[in-house]
Order: C-alpha cells, then sequence, then structure tokens
C-alpha cells in the first residue's frame, strides 16, 4: 500500500523510489517529486518491502563507501576500517582493481561454460532420447566385457608366469643332476686316491733300497703304477658346489610392475594449441589464415586407446602488429672487424673493445673516449608496416636499436669518431636537441640499452632529464615501423605491451639500425609467425 495516503483512503502502491526508500501510488508520487525540482531527478522502481541502496557503506561507520578489498579477510573495508591493526600487513587492493580481476575471472569462467555448453547439451540430447533402462543395460553390458578382458590378460599373465617357471624349473633340475653326477664320479676317485697315497708309501721305501738288482726288479712294475696315478690326478676335478647360491632370483621389479598396473589412462597435455583441429599424430601442428595484431587462446588435450583426456590450461599468442621482417647484418660497409664480430648466420653481433682502446688505455692514466659502431640490416624499407625483433644481452654497456634513412646512416657512420665531439650525436632519433627546433621529423629514431635497463623517453620532444625514465629490459624487443605515417613503434616482444612510441622521416628508404658503444651483443630473434601461419609443438605425456 502506498505510504503517504492518509487512511482510510490508502490507495495500492504502484511505484516505488530508491532515493525516498519508499513505496507511493500515482499521485503521491507526483505530489512529493515535483517536475522541475531535484526530486524528480529520483530513480522509481516497481514497489517492493526491501530496498536496495544505491551506495554500499561501512556497517560500522555509516557515513563511510566501501572502497578497498582485503583479499586475506575477503570482505570490504572503507578508509577507516583499514587503518585498523587487524588488517595490518594484509592484501588490500582498491575495490576498482578488485572489481575488475573478479569480473575477468567470472567472464572467463562464463566463456569456458559457453563453450562446453554444446557438448553438455549433447550428452542431455542423448539421455533424453535413450530410455533409462536402456542406458543401464549398456553400462552392466560394456562392464562386463571390460571384466572379461581383465580376466583375459590376468590369464596371460599367469600363462606367461606358468611357462616361465617350468623352464627355470627345468634348468634347475639339470643342474642338480649335473652336480649329482659330479659328485658320484669323484667319489669313485676317492677310491684311487687312497691307493695312491699307499703307492707314494711304498716308492718311498723303495727308493731307500741299496740293492740295484733288487730295485730295478721291483721299480718297474712300480713306474707303471705312478703313470696311472699321475693320470687319475690330471683328470680330477674339483667337487661340485652344492650351495646353489647363484640360483637366486630378485623379483622386485616384477612386482613392482604388477602392483602397479592399471587400466590404460588418457594420455595428459604438457602444453597447448589452438584452433580446433582433428586427426594431429604427432607432437606439433601447422595453423593458419592467422590474424596480424590478434590474440589467440590455445589448449591441447592428448588421445590414445582410452579416448580424450581432459584439456590443459589456456596459453595466449599475440600475433605481431605487422607482417615480420626477416633480414641479417650487413657486414659491407660500417664494419669494424676488430671491434665487432658476427656470428653464424649473421643474426648476431658482438662488440669488444678492440686492441687499438685497450693500448690507448694501457698508456692514458685518465680515461679514454669511447668509440661507436654501426651495424644495418641488410633490406631496406620503402613501403608498409613492417615487424622484427631481436635481444639484448643484459650486460652490454650500450647498445641503440632503432631505424634510420640508409643514406644519412652512411654520412653519420663516417664522421670523426670522437664521442665528446658537439659535431657528433648518435642518438638523433629523439634526444638531439638539434631537431627540436624543426618540424619535420629527425632521419633517426633510436631507443638507448644499457646494464639491463632501457631509456623510455616520456615524450619525443624531449631533452630534460625529467622527461626520460628507465625499465628493465625485456628479454626480446620488438620493433614496428609503418612507413606511410612515419611512426616507429617499440615493443616488449613478449607480451607485445607497447613500450615507446617515436616519428622518423620516411622520404626516403629506411633500414633497421644497430649501435654499439662499448662492449655488448645482441641477436635477431625469429618469428613463428610466418605468412600468417604457426607452427606450434607441444609435448603429451604417455
Amino acid at each position: 500500500m502506498c505510504q503517504f495516503c492518509k487512511p482510510p483512503q490508502a490507495l495500492e502502491a504502484t511505484k516505488g523510489c530508491a532515493d525516498c526508500r519508499s513505496n507511493f501510488c500515482n499521485e503521491c508520487f507526483k505530489l512529493y517529486h515535483p517536475w522541475g525540482t531535484p526530486r524528480a531527478q529520483h530513480e522509481h522502481i516497481l514497489p517492493t518491502h526491501s530496498f536496495r541502496p544505491k551506495v554500499l557503506v561501512c556497517v560500522e561507520h555509516e557515513q563511510e563507501r566501501l572502497q578497498f578489498y582485503c583479499r586475506s579477510c575477503q570482505r570490504l573495508l572503507c578508509p577507516l576500517c583499514k587503518l585498523r591493526r587487524a588488517h595490518s600487513g594484509h592484501k588490500i587492493m582498491p575495490i576498482a582493481l578488485s572489481y575488475q580481476t573478479l569480473k575477468e575471472k567470472i567472464t572467463k569462467e562464463m566463456n569456458y561454460i559457453l563453450a562446453n555448453q554444446e557438448n553438455s547439451q549433447s550428452s542431455f540430447a542423448i539421455l533424453l532420447c535413450c530410455p533409462v533402462n536402456s542406458l543401464y543395460l549398456c553400462v552392466q553390458v560394456n562392464s562386463a566385457v571390460a571384466k572379461e578382458q581383465l580376466n583375459q590378460c590376468v590369464s596371460e599373465l599367469r600363462g606367461v608366469l606358468a611357462e616361465r617357471q617350468g623352464a627355470l624349473a627345468m634348468f634347475l633340475e639339470g643342474a642338480r643332476a649335473q652336480r649329482a653326477g659330479t659328485l658320484n664320479a669323484q667319489f669313485s676317485e676317492k677310491q684311487s686316491l687312497l691307493e695312491n697315497a699307499a703307492l707314494l708309501t711304498y716308492t718311498q721305501e723303495l727308493l731307500k733300497e741299496t740293492d740295484q738288482s733288487c730295485f730295478v726288479q721291483a721299480a718297474r712294475v712300480t713306474h707303471n703304477r705312478l703313470v696311472k696315478a699321475i693320470e687319475n690326478l690330471q683328470h680330477f676335478s674339483l667337487s661340485a658346489d652344492p650351495s646353489f647360491r647363484h640360483f637366486q632370483m630378485d623379483v622386485s621389479r616384477e612386482l613392482k610392475a604388477l602392483s602397479s598396473m592399471d587400466f590404460i589412462q588418457v594420455g595428459g597435455a604438457g602444453a597447448l594449441w589452438g584452433r580446433h583441429l582433428d586427426d594431429v599424430g604427432g607432437t606439433s601442428a601447422v595453423i593458419d589464415k592467422l590474424e596480424m595484431d590478434s590474440v589467440y587462446v590455445l589448449r591441447v588435450r592428448g588421445c590414445n586407446k582410452a579416448g580424450f583426456g581432459e584439456y590443459s590450461e589456456e596459453v595466449y599468442l599475440h600475433t605481431p602488429p605487422a607482417p615480420v621482417l626477416s633480414f641479417c647484418l650487413d657486414s659491407r660497409w660500417g664494419l669494424h672487424a676488430e671491434r665487432v664480430a658476427l656470428g653464424k648466420g649473421q643474426t648476431y653481433a658482438r662488440s669488444v673493445p678492440g686492441m687499438t682502446l685497450l693500448q690507448a688505455a694501457d698508456r692514458a692514466l685518465t680515461s679514454c673516449h669511447l668509440t661507436s659502431d654501426l651495424l644495418v640490416a641488410d633490406v631496406s624499407i620503402t613501403q608498409g608496416r613492417h615487424y622484427w625483433a631481436c635481444s639484448v644481452e643484459p650486460g652490454s654497456y650500450l647498445v641503440k636499436v632503432g631505424v634510420g634513412i640508409e643514406a644519412k646512416l652512411q654520412e653519420w657512420f663516417h664522421l670523426p669518431q670522437d664521442m665528446a665531439s658537439p659535431r657528433y650525436d648518435p642518438d638523433s632519433g629523439h634526444d638531439s636537441g638539434a631537431e627540436d627546433a624543426q618540424d619535420s621529423p629527425p632521419p633517426f629514431c633510436f631507443l638507448t640499452m644499457g646494464m639491463g635497463k632501457i631509456l623510455l623517453p616520456k615524450c619525443g620532444t624531449s631533452n630534460t632529464s625529467t622527461g626520460l625514465l628507465t625499465a628493465p629490459l625485456p628479454p626480446r624487443l620488438g620493433l614496428c615501423l609503418d612507413f606511410e605515417k612515419g611512426r616507429l613503434t617499440f615493443y616488449d616482444a613478449h607480451s607485445l605491451r607497447v613500450l615507446w612510441e617515436g616519428t622518423v622521416d620516411c622520404s626516403a628508404p629506411v633500414c633497421p639500425a644497430f649501435c654499439f658503444i662499448g662492449g655488448g651483443a645482441l641477436q635477431l630473434q625469429e618469428q613463428i609467425t610466418v605468412y600468417g601461419s604457426l607452427v606450434y609443438q607441444f609435448h603429451v605425456s604417455k
């Protein structure tokens, strides 16, 4: 009923006001919310007995809004509750950040449910189409078949075990018979050995005989008996070993294998892949028709005789923002072989001080000037958008990465290599004061890296220390040049997060360039995406 009508003429409520937290009939709503007043802006809802507050406030501090979320306590906090000792050391985040995080998680979970809803609906359709009794019958039949297969496998194991037991028992019986025969032969030889002992005693007494005729008459017979005794000794063998210590068995490995015997498990997946592809028999696949500057979610699942396994966790793949530019470092000009060495394939370069600088430093008591070495790509860019990536060794002293007009680079490189000279400024791409007074974009655009850091100017025209910031050097640095717009963008090549953007003069052919000041090294990175296709390798556990 309307809360403002005077009884007994109270009418039924037709509207509710969320700001007034009251129910009104039509006439009372117009009366208490005149047109042209702030009350007319109140939010009207359907009549209700429980009005939801428009802004959540703290239950302990009624005038304070809930602006924080404690992850440890999992509750909302106001600014006053945040300062309490009970929440000291807890992980507290702003409510906006918690809102964004929870929203992304819920959205991801909802998308996963929607993606698998088709399989669930197909399963439900099977349940609806098939009678319950037939499903139970299928369960009984299939379980009986599986049990029969189990019994057959165990019977085969028993057969193999019995066959092996018979073979080993036969071998053992043969060894026993052989040793028993050997012992019988040795018992028969024992009598001859005893006779030999008496023969030796008789021979010793014979040798004491001094009468030559008597000795010769007796020695002829004794000699024949000694020859026969020697033959018996030559054919005598040691007694057989009755212990059978070499016939012990170790079945611990077989017992372990039998105890771990189980049904075939579906193979798991250690890495993921993206689009739904069937009949992949290896551990790699080619996914074509990928779009540039996109994010793909990859996942994979294994398959064997037991069927398909569960999908693995998701992996996000960021495709380059432009076609990949493949090139090598050009060694035809501007390369000091003493200070810069190129690796195999001319995709790796390392800069060292060189013998000249070492000798100069050895003779000088003060610091000596540094030399710079410039390397350029063996291709030039005349149109379109192009992307490439490289990795700079974190221990490098100073390395500059960017682009420049090819003709200007040659003029720049052939200037005197004195870093202290005011006429020589190698980083005219974004921090040279000479270009600040010009409206035209500079002919070079470089970012400076060194000692694990990267220098990021806040704006392309800033020449003050306050306009520069440093950031950790990413493992891979990506560059994207838009020739028509004259813009060069630097990325963290792993996440494709934009680090900095600068302008460059593209009125003439432009080529990628790399400058070493002091020792350093860099490696050009090969991209896995070529012409819109992806070669993805993964490992599937067995």
